[in-house]
């Protein structure tokens, strides 16, 4: 049965995956851009290696993250005053009105993905993913950290 489980979560999450990549092309992000825009302003200003760290990839990926994100007009990088060898990443105005615009994407896959349950049943569903969610913290984020 875990197996099982495991498969139906599984197959739900890449279902709301492929809605996100759809309906983030016309912003011109992927998921990975936009992951890195939400920690990006929830953190700023931000070093690059935080950045890496707090999404748990290689700071080399963090940094063709962020080129994409600049060229897009969404964030921008300036030297860190505390150590001249390091750039703060911190969004722009646009980086901030494409949040509001992702945050819909996010609203809208999830309402696709949880809409043939009842308001029981979702409450429900919270309850055990929040259980399993606390039971061990993310990679990107210390215990009692927060989450992305």
């Amino acid at each position: 049965m875990e197996s099982e489980l495991a498969d139906l979560l599984l197959r739900a999450a890449r279902r709301m995956r492929r809605h996100q990549i759809d309906s983030l092309a016309p912003l011109g992000l992927t998921p990975a851009q936009a992951r890195a825009l939400r920690v990006i302003i929830r953190y700023a200003p931000l070093r690059m290696v935080d950045l890496a760290a707090r999404l748990d990839i290689v700071p080399r990926s963090a940094t063709t993250l962020v080129d994409a994100l600049e060229e897009a007009g969404l964030v921008a990088r300036r030297p860190d005053p505390a150590n001249r060898r390091s750039l703060l990443v911190e969004p722009t105005g646009a980086g901030l009105d494409a949040r509001a615009r992702m945050s819909a994407v996010r609203r809208e896959a999830a309402e696709e993905l949880f809409a043939p349950l009842s308001a029981e049943q979702r409450e429900t569903l919270h309850g055990l993913l929040a259980v399993l969610d606390d039971a061990e913290p993310p990679h990107d984020c210390p215990k009692g950290g927060h989450r992305d």
